[in-house]
């Protein structure tokens, strides 16, 4: 138990009021579809709202369940959550977080290569559920593909853990930098480099660099975007676009331009960046943003500002679900 002790845990945690109360009330004013459509109910369904308040209550108690087996442990931790994260972790042995795989990466970009990272998924999806409600609403919950913990199996996977039964896998992150400037978050999903009204054409060209030649033709891209991701992220929004999926243990990373208007090669607008190459871009649009890992991390760009995209980050070690593990 005195070996135990050593261990200094930061708990990282999604929020509790994701979903906040609202009553079941009739909807004001009339309904926004044409005298054609069906005719569709006016009062909020009550099951919904059950349904959202019934995550809420889950996530809690796996949230209290957590902190009680860290505490029973006689653990060094300490709870945070995930939106008041603002600078590099430093001085613990292990995060530990509690919510989903937007939780793991929110915690992620806090991260170096030094500091291993513990996935709880709190609000597993329920297949019952889903089957009950299928013709009402979605009711699949969080995915945590990341996340090699629920609430049900939390103190075994710590144990093995804290016990060295079981040791993290390296994740390949994305490295970018603006203007030769490093950026100081890396993507462990994926990113996308886009206008901000996704109305609106992004105009960009791009060519894939190796260390000692040009790997590729500059391509000239009028089209929605362009999204890169890791081999982690190779099964989620680039899988959904057609992509492929990719070895987990992969140090390559896939690009794909989203909706190309009038491409000369189709092909080209699809591909890998080899471990050791380095894709430049140069953005042609008044406006535009990278976001990183979702919405939540955004970096502003402009008409000529020149991108460096490669997989040249610190990996993330991840303790992953066995499925995952390499």
């Amino acid at each position: 138990m005195q070996a135990l002790r050593r261990w200094r845990v930061l708990l990282v945690l999604k929020p509790s009021d994701v979903y906040p109360p609202r009553a079941v009330q009739e909807l004001e004013g009339p309904l926004s579809c044409p005298p054609s459509s069906p005719d569709l109910s006016r009062v909020v369904n009550p099951r919904i709202l059950h349904y959202l308040d019934d995550r809420c209550r889950v996530h809690k108690e796996t949230v209290n369940f957590c902190q009680d087996i860290l505490q029973r442990r006689s653990l060094e931790w300490q709870p945070v959550i995930r939106n008041d994260l603002s600078r590099p972790i430093r001085g613990v042995d292990i995060v530990v977080t509690v919510g989903g795989d937007g939780t793991l990466l929110r915690a992620s970009h806090f991260l170096d290569g030094d500091i291993p990272v513990l996935g709880v998924n709190s609000d597993p999806t329920q297949s019952k559920e889903v089957e009950n409600f299928n013709n009402e609403f979605d009711a699949r919950r969080s995915t945590g593909y990341l996340c090699a913990a629920t609430a049900e199996n939390f103190e075994q996977v710590l144990d093995e853990v804290l016990n060295g039964h079981c040791v993290p896998s390296s994740l390949s992150r994305i490295s970018m930098s603006l203007n030769n400037h490093l950026l100081p978050t890396f993507a462990l999903n994926d990113v996308l480099i886009a206008h901000p009204c996704p109305a609106s054409v992004s105009r960009f060209s791009f060519r894939i660099m190796s260390r000692v030649e040009v790997a590729s033709s500059l391509g000239h891209c009028r089209s929605s975007g362009l999204r890169v991701c890791t081999a982690t992220g190779s099964t989620a929004a680039m899988a959904s676009a057609g992509g492929f999926p990719m070895p987990i243990s992969s140090a390559d990373l896939q690009y794909m331009v989203r909706e190309p208007i009038f491409p000369k090669d189709r092909g080209s607008m699809h591909g890998l960046i080899k471990a050791g190459e380095t894709m430049q871009a140069m953005w042609y649009s008044k406006e535009g943003a990278i976001y990183v890992d979702g919405s939540h991390v955004v970096f502003p760009i402009q008409h000529g500002d020149a991108l460096g995209i490669s997989s040249e980050a610190p990996a993330l070690r991840v303790y992953l679900p066995p499925n995952l593990s390499l």
